[in-house]
């Protein structure tokens, strides 16, 4: 709706008109919607308080009985096979924006909340009038962010059969039920259509639009007057299907009969079709049979087709071609070249592709040379009516171009060689290796990377190995991209993002959504399926990158430890590395500037932080654990269990402060769906150590402690803990600031780690407090522990009881680079205070 005096500046096309304008078809990725008021991009309503989706990759937010009328107009993130653009330009949404957008061209408020208005580019993210945004230039150059995104022009990707849930990694778990979301219940499909009882004067019609929708029981309610002629019946059943087409080139046929509703007949209340009168109205008669009608495409001798070129150019998009009865795929190729001036060319080296836009995955087929172009669109019609409106006909030319889909295996077992993955996966997965090629080999993850040159048998591997199990573990299956690195920009460094959508609540979810409509989306990894390794590997070859890390300080230890194994085989071997803290304690966030805890920053000004962050470099250190039965005498009396090797970023603890963390740790096992609070967490946390101040354990006496080969001793203290940061215990500053001309102000790349113990959890308690320290004993690079019983300990948060025998703790390889939010910009975000909350602009401690 608009004012008449509008109407000339009106530049959206209806819902209907919405396939034609779309030149490189890309589906949809659904998914449910969050709680902001929202419009469906399909009807223009409301979708606050009714069953929404959203799209993962792009802003569109529709009813889900609106999904199967959207078309692919979803965002192109990287080139597949033949259908691709010379340039890349602005990818427009309309509606939904924020309330205080301002048009770049006439830099007059755009936005909205109480109706769908305005566009905004969903790459560069520049809004817009819908009368002024073709002033704006065509070409899209990414905004703000083009430095760390991931062009699409430099990724490619063969996926033909995955949809768009495969190509980015989404978990399937609730998306499985959208698989099917074409079959709309029943009720679902007529929710926006129908009130409790129809208005007065109306009856509400079935309409099924082909025998597809029919087998599926798929219908939309048509609300008609009581007296109603054919033709208008048929126009409000395309109506309500988002068809423009003539309504003389349509009929509707009673559902289960014979029976055709002519042009003269009138339809009156009770559903029967005649020249009487109106009867009264049966309200019971939506169930009968006399009210399903099915919308059929009458047949014609002559039609027109509009054929699109598969490499867009500066000229027209498609040319417009008669077929009649005797026209064939190869007869409407001769003709497009010739209307393109190209009759030269050899027509057998062009092939004509049928392009089915389906909400949930775009389908292609190759017509034979000799098939009946009328034929195949009256079967289209017959099928499904409104699956013509979004078919469409491509001229591609045959090239050549070697298939190669990548595949990473994970789930194996770890430290085989080679020969004896190949040998494991052709035994699980019968793999045909004239087909199949193992690229690469993560022996220390049990993941291997395959390319495979054939559409079908990569899609069966995948499929297969969900629903294998290797050794006792479930196999995993991921499709990889490939970043075309050559053809980065010199001032492009790409953001590889990790999010941990099980860190803060539900935050680590809307955090892995917002990075994907504001990055590329193969550069953004759920980290939950498939583990830091899929985006390294996709990451393998590219010269030089950035890591974005969004979870606790178990995640980034997580993402740590699979860096160093696996940065042998990355060209940047040593990315820098920045936090987004969605965890409890975030230490490592703290230091680093990030703050002490997400807490609603906006996403974008997360990323510009990111693009402004200073590099530092940070110690690491290798633990190894080497439990054995220790006599009296101090003697080795054999392995108790098989020596252990961990690394620790942040700290290590033994005695009481492990001893409360393996407490919390277990009564999070016990209940997880209870810890989803940061608030939350501490609360327990401190309500186990209240549980603990009556405990005492003379730590001194049962360990032994040498710093740099040199024996010392230790006071009467409950626990000792290693510092490689200035923060431990969600910020605690436990080694001091006091001035000592012992030891040395600690860094978190000097080389040397503190040494601190506490008497009990009451000086734990005071440490948190800000009261006291704890008490300092030494600082070294190298520490020798002889640990004479079982003890709880807990390297950065993760706790377990370790039985007695030697613990070393040396230094770990090189230092890695860690990205530190700069101070500048944090002082700039504290006085712009549109950009982020109130409570993210004090940037932490």
């Amino acid at each position: 709706m608009c004012h008449e005096k509008c109407l000339k500046t009106l530049r959206s096309p209806c819902s209907c008109m919405m396939p034609s304008a779309v030149r490189v078809p890309v589906a949809h990725c659904f998914g449910p919607a969050g709680q902001k008021k929202r419009f469906c991009g399909v009807c223009r309503k409301q979708t606050e308080g009714h069953a929404a989706l959203r799209c993962e990759v792009c802003e569109l937010h529709v009813h889900a009985d609106c999904a199967v009328f959207s078309c692919a107009d979803c965002r192109s993130s990287h080139l597949d096979g033949t259908l691709e653009q010379d340039t890349f330009h602005h990818h427009w949404r309309e509606g939904n924006l924020a309330a205080a957008a301002r048009c770049d061209v006439c830099r007059r408020c755009c936005g909205s909340s109480d109706v769908l208005s305005g566009v905004r580019c969903e790459w560069c993210g520049v809004t817009s009038h819908a009368a002024c945004y073709l002033s704006v230039p065509p070409e899209c150059i990414l905004g703000r962010l083009r430095g760390m995104m991931l062009h699409p022009a430099c990724v490619r990707l063969d996926s033909r059969n995955f949809s768009k849930m495969h190509n980015y990694r989404i978990t399937e778990g609730w998306g499985q039920d959208l698989d099917n979301s074409d079959d709309v219940d029943q009720a679902a499909a007529a929710s926006k259509e129908v009130q409790p009882a129809p208005e007065s004067g109306k009856q509400l019609l079935k309409v099924f639009d082909g025998d597809d929708s029919v087998k599926r029981g798929c219908f939309r309610l048509v609300p008609i007057m009581r007296a109603t002629k054919n033709e208008e019946v048929v126009e409000a059943a395309l109506r309500a299907f988002y068809l423009p087409d003539d309504p003389q080139d349509f009929e509707l046929l009673e559902l289960g009969g014979v029976q055709r509703l002519h042009s003269d007949d009138v339809l009156n209340r009770n559903g029967d079709h005649d020249h009487r009168g109106p009867d009264t109205l049966n309200r019971g008669s939506l169930k009968d049979a006399g009210d399903a009608w099915l919308l059929r495409a009458k047949p014609r001798d002559a039609e027109v087709i509009k054929v699109y070129v598969g490499r867009p150019s500066s000229g027209a998009a498609f040319v417009s071609v008669s077929v009649s009865k005797n026209s064939t795929a190869a007869s409407v190729l001769s003709e497009v070249l010739s209307l393109l001036h190209r009759q030269e060319e050899d027509a057998s080296s062009f092939s004509l592709v049928e392009i089915y836009m389906s909400n949930k995955q775009v389908q292609r087929q190759t017509l034979t040379p000799q098939e009946k172009i009328q034929d195949k669109l009256q079967e289209i019609r017959k099928v499904s009516v409104r699956q013509m409106n979004q078919t469409r006909f491509y001229l591609v030319e045959d090239r050549k171009r070697a298939v190669q889909v990548g595949l990473l295996l994970g789930g194996l077992t770890p430290l085989l060689t080679k020969d004896q993955y190949v040998e494991l996966i052709q035994d699980q997965l019968s793999i045909k290796s004239h087909l199949v090629a193992v690229s690469h080999v993560y022996s220390s993850q049990g993941a291997v990377a395959l390319q495979v040159s054939c559409f079908s048998e990569a899609e069966r591997i995948y499929m297969l190995a969900k629903d294998t199990a290797a050794g006792g573990r479930a196999l995993t299956s991921l499709v990889i991209p490939e970043i075309t690195h050559a053809s980065l920009g010199a001032d492009v460094c790409p953001l590889l993002v990790f999010v941990n959508p099980r860190s803060g609540g539900m935050k680590g979810r809307e955090l892995l959504y917002s990075f994907r409509k504001l990055l590329n989306p193969h550069q953004v990894f759920d980290i939950s399926n498939g583990g830091p390794l899929a985006g390294l590997h996709t990451f393998r070859e590219v010269p030089r990158f950035r890591m974005l890390v969004c979870g606790g300080d178990g995640t980034v230890g997580w993402v740590l430890g699979v860096l160093e194994a696996v940065r042998h085989k990355l060209v940047c071997r040593e990315p820098p590395i920045g936090i987004v803290p969605l965890g409890t304690g975030n230490d490592l966030a703290r230091v680093l500037r990030w703050g002490a805890g997400f807490s609603g920053e906006d996403p974008h000004h997360i990323l510009v932080s990111v693009d402004e962050a200073d590099q530092v470099l940070m110690d690491r250190w290798t633990i190894l654990l080497d439990a054995q039965d220790l006599s009296g005498d101090g003697k080795d009396h054999g392995f108790l269990e098989p020596p252990k090797i961990v690394q620790m970023n942040n700290y290590f603890g033994l005695g009481i402060d492990a001893e409360v963390s393996l407490d919390f740790h277990q009564a999070r096992e016990d209940d997880p769906d209870k810890f989803t609070s940061r608030f939350h967490n501490k609360g327990v946390y401190v309500k186990v150590g209240l549980q603990k101040i009556s405990c005492s354990r003379s730590l001194h006496k049962e360990l032994r402690l040498q710093v740099d080969a040199q024996d010392v001793p230790l006071p009467h203290i409950e626990g000792l803990i290693f510092l490689n940061i200035p923060s431990w215990g969600s910020g605690a500053d436990l080694w001091g600031s006091e001035v000592d001309v012992r030891h040395g102000k600690p860094r978190i790349d000097d080389g040397l780690l503190e040494v601190v113990g506490v008497t009990g959890v009451v000086h734990m308690g005071q440490v948190q407090s800000g009261l006291r320290s704890g008490i300092r004993i030494a600082q070294g690079n190298y520490v020798r522990l002889t640990v004479s019983k079982p003890i709880p300990v807990q390297v950065d948060g993760e706790p377990w009881i370790q039985p007695p025998g030697h613990i070393i703790i040396s230094a770990a390889g090189p230092k890695v680079r860690m990205l530190r939010k700069s101070k500048q910009k944090q002082k700039k975000s504290s006085r712009d205070g549109r950009s982020e909350s109130p409570s993210s602009r004090d940037g932490g401690r």
